[in-house]
């Protein structure tokens, strides 16, 4: 397996992985309380976006050139961890 592709089984597992997390979050939202439901549904919001943004450089990083991987690598690698860090952070708010 070459780097491209361990970097895109690894970014796919991590994106199943938030979709576990915003389905459970979700569920949480709809037993909590009327004002609490408001915040939860805020920052579950939040946690898409990141999703989203995680499957954005997947599908740029599948569409790639086994070249231009190469070229891409280090800021494909940063970008998904900035990716996973806000994700991280916005999870905090359900803890």
């Amino acid at each position: 397996m070459t780097d491209r592709e361990a970097m895109i089984q690894k970014m796919k597992a991590k994106l199943e992985e938030w979709q576990a997390e915003i389905d459970k979050l979700s569920a949480k939202a709809e037993q909590a309380e009327a004002s609490a439901k408001m915040r939860y549904h805020e920052q579950i919001e939040t946690l898409k976006q990141h999703q989203e943004e995680g499957r954005k450089k997947l599908q740029e990083m599948q569409e790639s050139s086994e070249q231009a991987w190469h070229d891409m690598r280090e800021r494909m690698e940063a970008a998904w961890d900035d990716i996973a860090q806000g994700f991280k952070e916005a999870m905090k708010h359900f803890r």
